[in-house]
């Protein structure tokens, strides 16, 4: 509703960064929490090239390690989008380093929420909390699945997402306020980029039109856009039927060959590094052995892991894109910022 007013968590990424566009577009007034307040002229740039906020938005200094500032920030909003989480494709070598973070500015956001009374809090999980398995056979999965933290060769990153979630949902499950909570979960997430910082996820496009893979693996991921996403988060926020529930955002399973060919037929001269050739599994592997990003996604090599939107899309009416448009979008905006 046009006037009441949003905390989005972390409004320097990519996600969190639409999210504030979206609810400026509606009439939301808007604050939002940086790590440093340094970043409000570069996150005010970017937005400026969605839409004008105009005197409706406004900077919190908070972080997801400290107290500091998350009372202040949340006081007096209607509503919390807790977007805010550290990333990294790569398994640091001390777990913690994603793992608590994610777990604990987690639980520092939505205690600030029930202590300022908003009604919802939407918390941006990922679709790594809601897989089968690491490897293995082809399987989709919905909401109803939870991954096990426990699972041999699981990524540190989809541990954190995981572990933040059900902290999330423990938090407002033993909380007597009357805060309700729904959550997204996001699966590949590209679409077009506002500047030269970009999230980790957009690589996938940005490796392949710099010619930065050793051939073309056979690897796949549901691809959703990050205007979809933040869509979703939107209609989570505000109808009743989202309370208390699970939503994946996922649209179309692509691999990398597809998303290779697709930018190879539209783009023309623009995607001549694109590689043609497929890379063996061994070779993969073994290129793994040296570049951690590579690495942390070679169990899925030559499975479809796919997830089903059927969820958001029955009971919020959400309504992704095509895989073209996102694709295309991405790539020629990555173009336009120089960054490939």
């Amino acid at each position: 509703m046009s006037g009441e007013t949003v905390l989005v968590t972390g409004g320097s990424g990519y996600i969190g960064g639409w999210c504030v566009a979206g609810l400026l577009q509606q009439g939301y007034v808007v604050r939002t929490t940086v790590r440093d307040l340094g970043k409000e002229a570069a996150v005010r740039a970017s937005l400026g090239k969605i839409t004008d906020p105009g005197n409706r938005l406004s900077f919190h200094a908070a972080n997801l390690t400290s107290d500091d500032g998350w009372d202040a920030a949340t006081e007096g909003c209607d509503y919390v989008l807790h977007v805010a989480s550290p990333l990294g494709v790569a398994d640091p070598k001390d777990p913690d380093e994603l793992i608590v973070p994610a777990r604990e500015g987690a639980k520092r956001a939505i205690a600030a929420a029930i202590k300022a009374g908003v009604k919802r809090v939407v918390m941006t999980s990922s679709v790594a909390a809601a897989a089968k398995g690491v490897g293995g056979s082809d399987w989709t999965a919905d909401e109803t699945v939870w991954t096990d933290p426990k699972t041999p060769r699981l990524s540190v990153y989809a541990q954190s997402k995981t572990l933040a979630e059900r902290a999330a949902w423990e938090l407002i499950h033993a909380s007597p306020s009357n805060t309700t909570l729904a959550t997204v979960n996001p699966a590949l997430v590209l679409g077009p980029v506002t500047s030269g910082d970009f999230s980790e996820s957009v690589q996938v496009v940005e490796r392949l039109l710099s010619g930065r893979v050793p051939g073309l693996p056979r690897l796949g991921f549901n691809v959703v856009d990050v205007r979809d996403v933040a869509d979703l988060h939107i209609r989570a926020m505000t109808d009743p039927k989202a309370a208390g529930e699970r939503f994946i955002a996922a649209a179309n399973f692509a691999w990398m060959t597809d998303i290779a060919a697709l930018l190879r037929q539209r783009l023309g001269p623009q995607a001549a590094k694109v590689p043609t050739r497929k890379a063996p599994d061994f070779v993969i592997r073994l290129a793994g052995l040296f570049d951690k990003d590579l690495g942390s996604v070679t169990p899925g090599l030559g499975h479809k892991h796919d997830y089903s939107h059927d969820k958001a899309e029955r009971i919020l009416g959400w309504k992704p894109r095509p895989l073209e448009e996102t694709v295309l979008d991405c790539a020629n905006s990555l173009i336009a910022t120089g960054a490939v």
